[in-house]
């Protein structure tokens, strides 16, 4: 039997919760003071205790960051174990790029290239997500990306994302989350292309940018499938305002058990 995402007459016992963090966490470079300073990451994030995170601008042996792997870093410190970790731009010495943490295990983990000619490096991360519940399982598909500054590029970005093997072969029914740093001000990459696509925006127009008093909704969660969006809000949390540039986006959402 298909549910209806949207059938309140379902018991709430029927529904599993998820809590989605996402946050572009500057290197663990505060916006402010431009410390190094990644147990402000992890303070952050922990006090809304996620059931998975995404982040971007993760250094992997850097040395502005102590040349720590930060997927290994934030993961162990938040018990979250289950990490994928893409290596988007190389620097003189490491790179950085997006990383996903779970409490669920992570399961066929793509890279999909998002790069525009002449432009920075850009990949979205996607896995499949094997969320469980008592007796109960889900697999979600997840896509964390970092969209570029550019209006065209965006949109050659997310035309690319949407025609990706992974995600147009995925039922209608299945649950999906799109979130990241979409650098999209006005929201446009969502009416005009996500939204068409069968996406429901989950963030609407929360402001994330700059962290220590936010005028721009840069950060964004979207779903499709059987998931509803419960609430979403981002940190108001002192620690927050000096941790990164950006604001953390919490996402609150039920999906039918099966």
């Amino acid at each position: 039997m298909v549910l209806d995402p949207l059938d309140v007459s379902l018991p709430l016992a029927d529904f599993m919760h998820l809590r989605l963090l996402t946050y572009n966490i500057h290197k663990g470079i505060g916006g402010i003071d431009r410390r190094y300073r990644p147990e402000r990451i992890v303070e952050t994030v922990a006090m809304y205790d996620p059931d998975i995170v995404m982040l971007q601008e993760v250094d992997e042996n850097v040395p502005r960051s102590r040349h720590d792997r930060q997927v290994d870093l934030f993961g162990e410190a938040l018990g979250l174990r289950h990490r994928a970790f893409q290596r988007n731009v190389r620097l003189t010495h490491g790179h950085y790029g997006n990383a996903i943490l779970s409490r669920f295990p992570l399961h066929d983990v793509v890279n999909i290239d998002l790069s525009v000619p002449l432009k920075k490096r850009r990949r979205a991360l996607a896995a499949r997500c094997v969320l469980r519940s008592g007796h109960h399982s889900r697999s979600l598909l997840l896509f964390n990306l970092h969209l570029g500054l550019a209006g065209i590029e965006r949109t050659i970005q997310m035309r690319r994302l949407l025609a990706t093997d992974v995600m147009a072969r995925a039922h209608h029914d299945t649950p999906m989350l799109v979130a990241g740093d979409f650098n999209d001000v006005w929201a446009g990459l969502g009416r005009r292309m996500l939204e068409p696509a069968g996406f429901r925006p989950s963030s609407q127009h929360v402001l994330t940018f700059p962290a220590v008093r936010p005028v721009r909704p840069l950060d964004r969660v979207y779903c499709r499938g059987l998931i509803e969006p419960i609430h979403c809000f981002a940190s108001r949390a002192k620690v927050s305002r000096y941790a990164s540039d950006h604001l953390p986006l919490v996402a609150d959402f039920e999906l039918p058990q099966q």
